[in-house]
C-alpha cells in the first residue's frame, strides 16, 4: 500500500482551543484524516481555554497534533497579545524548518498576521506546498476599522507584503465571495488559484430547540419577551452602536429584550453605553460554555449579525452558520454585496439593513414581531439551508477536492 500524503495544519488556535479559528481548522484537520496523513503545527489554548495545559504532543482523533512553547499572555492586553503573536509565530516557524519535508502540503491561516508569511517562507525552504486559507485580508482589515490609514507608508507596504504571500501559494482559500472578489482583484492573473470553501454549522450540537423552557431565558427570567440576540465576538469589525441605538429607539417597548453575548474589543463600550444610557433591556453576558451553545443559540426569537461598514470582503462571519443550524432568522446589518448579505437573501431567512441605520433595525424587528409565521419560515428555511449548503461534509469534500487536484499535478 502506497504512503499517504502528508498534509500539515498550520494555526496558532487548536483543540482544545475552540474559538472560530481553532474550530475550524480542528474539523479540517479531523476531517482529512481519513484520505491524508494530517499533522498540526500549533500552540497552547490563549483564547477561551486559556489556561489549559494540553501536551505537546499526542494523537488526537487520528492527528498527530504537535504543540509548540509560546507565550500565553491576556490577548485583551496590548502587550500580551503583542508578546503572544511574536512567539508563537517564532516557535512555529522554527517546528516547520524542522518537520516539513520536500512534496508535503501545507494548510495555514492568515492568523496571526507574521505567521502566514514565516510558513511561506518555511515551505519555499523545505520544498512543500503552500495552502493559504485567508480570514481576515491585510491590510483592508486595518485600515477599514481605522486602525490605519491607508495612504501611509505601513498601509502600502503591508499591501505589497499581502500580494508576495499570494504569490508563493499553490492555493488560496477564501470564504466567502465578497472576499473571492476582493482578493481576486489584487492578483488578477492568478485569480484560477483562489477557490472559495465556506465554513459550516454544526449541526449535530445546534439544532432547533423551542423558546418554552429555554435554560438561559429561565435562568435570566425574560420569559414572554422578543429577544434579539448577537451572539459571537464582539470586535472592532462589528456594528455594536447600531445595536445599543436600536435598543435605546425601543426603550419604552418592553416586550423587545436584546441579549449581546460574547468577548472582543468592543465589549466593555458596550457595557459602559449600557450605563451610561440606562439600557434596561440590554443583558450582556460572557460566552457560553460548549454545553450550553445550543440552549443559548435558541434563546431567541430573531439573531442579529452586526458590523460597520464598508466590511465587506475583509470578513465572514462563521456565526451566521451555527445561527442557520439552530433555525434562527438573520437581521444581517451589512453591506449589500457581502456574503452575509448574499446568504440571507438567496435563502430567504431575515433582513439585510444597511450599517448605521438603526432606525430600520427597529421596523424589522417590529415586522417580525408582528409576523410569527413568517418568523417560523425563516427558521425552517435557515436550519434546511445550513443541512443542504453548509454542513460538514459538504465543506470537507471541497478541500479534498482541492488537495487530490495539488497532489495530481
Amino acid at each position: 500500500m502506497s504512503k499517504k500524503q502528508r498534509v500539515w495544519v498550520v494555526s496558532e488556535l487548536y483543540y482544545p482551543e475552540l474559538t472560530s479559528t481553532g474550530y475550524f481548522l480542528t474539523g479540517i484537520a479531523e476531517g482529512l484524516a481519513d484520505d491524508y496523513e494530517v499533522s498540526v503545527l500549533c500552540g497552547q489554548p490563549s483564547y477561551w481555554a486559556r489556561g489549559v495545559r494540553a501536551p505537546f504532543r499526542e494523537m488526537l482523533n487520528r492527528v498527530d497534533v504537535r504543540r509548540c512553547r509560546a507565550t500565553t499572555l491576556d490577548k485583551n492586553k496590548i502587550a500580551g497579545k503583542f508578546f503572544n503573536l511574536i512567539t508563537i509565530s517564532a516557535a512555529i516557524f522554527r517546528a516547520s524548518l524542522l518537520y516539513f519535508q520536500r512534496g508535503d502540503i501545507v494548510i495555514a491561516v492568515t492568523n496571526p498576521p507574521m505567521l502566514p508569511y514565516l510558513v511561506a517562507l518555511a515551505c519555499e525552504l523545505k520544498g512543500a506546498r503552500y495552502v493559504l486559507r485567508i480570514e481576515d485580508v491585510y491590510p483592508e482589515v486595518m485600515t477599514r476599522i481605522g486602525m490605519l490609514n491607508p495612504d501611509s507608508l505601513f498601509a502600502r507596504s503591508l499591501d505589497r507584503a499581502s500580494l508576495w504571500l499570494y504569490s508563493k501559494a499553490d492555493r488560496i482559500i477564501v470564504l466567502g465571495r465578497d472576499m473571492q472578489r476582493l482578493v481576486t482583484k489584487k492578483i488578477p492573473l492568478h485569480k484560477n488559484l483562489v477557490s472559495l470553501i465556506s465554513n459550516w454549522g454544526d449541526l449535530d450540537a445546534i439544532y432547533p430547540k423551542p423558546l418554552v423552557g429555554n435554560l438561559l431565558l429561565d435562568k435570566l427570567n425574560l420569559r414572554n419577551r422578543f429577544i434579539v440576540q448577537y451572539c459571537g465576538n464582539i470586535g472592532r469589525t462589528h456594528g455594536i452602536k447600531d445595536i445599543t441605538d436600536a435598543v435605546e429607539l425601543l426603550s419604552s417597548e418592553s416586550e423587545f429584550h436584546f441579549l449581546l453575548i460574547g468577548w472582543g474589543a468592543k465589549k466593555q463600550w458596550a457595557v459602559q453605553q449600557k450605563k451610561e444610557r440606562h439600557l434596561e433591556h440590554l443583558t450582556i453576558l460572557d460566552p457560553l460554555p460548549l454545553d450550553q451553545f445550543c440552549d443559548g443559540l435558541n434563546a431567541c426569537c430573531v439573531a442579529i449579525i452586526s458590523f460597520s461598514s464598508n466590511m465587506a470582503g475583509i470578513s465572514v462571519p462563521s456565526r451566521m452558520y451555527n445561527v442557520m443550524a439552530a433555525g434562527k432568522p438573520l437581521l444581517a446589518v451589512c453591506d449589500d454585496d457581502s456574503e452575509l448579505a448574499a446568504v440571507v437573501r438567496e435563502e430567504n431567512i431575515g433582513w439585510v439593513i444597511p450599517p448605521g441605520c438603526p432606525n430600520l433595525i427597529v421596523s424589522a424587528l417590529r415586522e417580525a414581531k408582528a409576523n410569527p409565521a413568517i418568523l417560523r419560515a425563516m427558521g425552517e428555511r435557515a436550519r434546511k439551508a445550513a443541512e443542504i449548503k453548509y454542513k460538514f461534509g459538504t465543506v470537507i469534500h471541497a478541500y479534498r477536492k482541492l488537495l487530490e487536484g495539488l497532489v495530481t499535478e
